[in-house]
C-alpha cells in the first residue's frame, strides 16, 4: 500500500502536471472530501472532477512544484509552488495570457492508499491580482 507521502506526489503530477483525469479515479476514494477549493466541499471523484476540468481549461503550462512534504501517520502535509498561464475562459472571464506564480499548502489524509481527505489552502487572490482581475494593494 503506497504510504501517504507517495499518494501525494502522485496526486499532483499526474492529476495536475500531467492533467490525467483518469488519475483522479485511481487516486481519489469515492468518499473523499476536498474542503478549501472555493465553494462547499467536494464529495468523491464526481464532484471534484468539474473542478480540476475548470482549471485545467483556465490555465495552460500547469506546473506543480512540491517543494516539501511532512508526513505523520496517514496524513501529509503538502508546501507546493504553482506556476501555469492564464489561457482559457473557464473562470468567467476572457484569458489574458498572463503568468501567474503562488503557493499553496495541502493537508493530505491517505486510506488505503487513496486520498481520503484533502484541506487546501492555496493563493488564489495573488493569482488573481497576477491576471489583472484583482488590483493588488499598495504596499506601504
Amino acid at each position: 500500500m503506497a504510504d501517504p507521502d507517495t499518494v501525494a506526489r502522485r496526486w499532483f503530477r499526474e492529476v495536475w502536471d500531467e492533467g490525467r483525469e483518469s488519475a483522479i479515479d485511481e487516486l481519489m476514494a469515492s468518499d473523499a472530501v476536498a474542503h478549501g477549493l472555493g465553494g462547499p466541499p467536494m464529495r468523491g471523484p464526481d464532484e471534484f472532477k468539474p473542478f480540476h476540468r475548470t482549471f485545467l481549461n483556465a490555465f495552460g503550462d500547469l506546473e506543480v512544484q512540491i517543494l516539501r512534504t511532512v508526513v505523520q501517520d496517514d496524513m501529509v502535509a503538502v508546501h507546493c509552488h504553482v506556476t501555469a498561464r492564464h489561457v482559457g475562459e473557464a473562470l468567467g472571464g476572457p484569458p489574458t495570457n498572463k503568468p501567474v506564480e503562488f503557493e499553496g499548502m495541502a493537508i493530505i489524509r491517505v486510506v488505503n492508499g487513496k486520498v481520503a481527505e484533502g484541506w487546501n489552502a492555496f493563493d488564489f487572490l495573488t493569482m488573481y491580482q497576477q491576471m489583472g482581475w484583482v488590483k493588488a494593494p499598495v504596499v506601504p
